[in-house]
């Protein structure tokens, strides 16, 4: 399992705080630094609100028609990606609220 955390943000630090509580082995991935992995690009460009449209402003949102249009995206701008995102298994969700991502642990 990966998390793409941003430690600075309080949704991001409640969802690892979730996983670590239930002893929940995961990789923190802090894309801020280390990007997005390209394995992780089909699964989250197919994700319905993973990119954060306030910061990428409407005129951006606007070109976002295909999920190739969201991979070009998150993998040239990693600071637009919705957080926190479990992956796992092929499947990811958004932890919006942080309780969300316990729904993988099923």
């Amino acid at each position: 399992m990966r998390l793409y955390h941003n430690p600075r943000c309080s949704k991001s630090r409640q969802a690892l705080a979730l996983l670590t509580e239930r002893g929940v082995e995961v990789e923190v991935h802090r894309y801020l630094e280390e990007g997005i992995a390209l394995e992780d690009l089909d699964v989250l460009s197919g994700l319905e609100g993973i990119v954060r449209k306030k910061d990428a402003g409407k005129a951006v949102m606007d070109t976002l028609i295909t999920p190739e249009d969201v991979k070009a995206l998150l993998s040239n701008q990693p600071k637009l990606l919705e957080r926190p995102v479990l992956v796992a298994d092929g499947r990811a969700i958004i932890g919006r609220p942080p309780e969300d991502i316990l729904q993988m642990l099923d």
